[in-house]
């Protein structure tokens, strides 16, 4: 898949060192928990690749039938640069058009503001903030999750 700065393509196992470079920045991983890698090989998450030089940005997910979660993460120096919206709003496109998304879904913590900012410029809507009882909580926890969703009858009318 293609957008007009990225290709998005499926996640192998030929992406795992640059998956290991990605997670292992702490500002990437400020909000989040670590998974083990070949959690993020596979069909539901897609390496983006950017077109002009063939450099690896991060990756986007989008995980589900009828009902899909997006996720994205990207190498800082790629942040404020518009690739996660763009990325973001392709996917979702191709879902709701294409492959028979009803709505789609994205959470982070509350105190992530550039996230939460993507996860508006792609059009999701803030549905409710809650709480989390977390074994090892990340700073900033204390002040909760946020859910925001679209859905396909809400995409066509935007």
């Amino acid at each position: 898949m293609e957008t007009e700065r990225l290709t998005l393509r499926p996640m192998t196992a030929s992406d795992v060192d640059e998956l290991e470079k990605l997670h292992a920045d702490p500002e990437v991983m400020r909000f989040l928990d670590p998974g083990p890698i070949e959690d993020y090989l596979g069909e539901s998450f897609y390496a983006a690749i950017r077109r002009e030089d063939g450099r690896f940005l991060g990756w986007f997910e989008f995980k589900g039938t009828g009902e899909v979660e997006l996720g994205y993460r990207l190498h800082r120096e790629f942040w404020g640069r518009g690739y996660a919206s763009e990325g973001g709003k392709a996917l979702i496109e191709r879902g709701f058009t294409t492959g028979g998304v009803q709505r789609v879904v994205a959470t982070t913590m509350f105190v992530n503001a550039g996230s939460r900012r993507v996860m508006e410029k792609c059009g999701l809507i803030h549905v409710r903030t809650f709480h989390v009882d977390w074994p090892d909580p990340l700073p900033g926890s204390e002040h909760g999750e946020v859910e925001y969703a679209l859905t396909r009858e809400q995409w066509r009318s935007a």
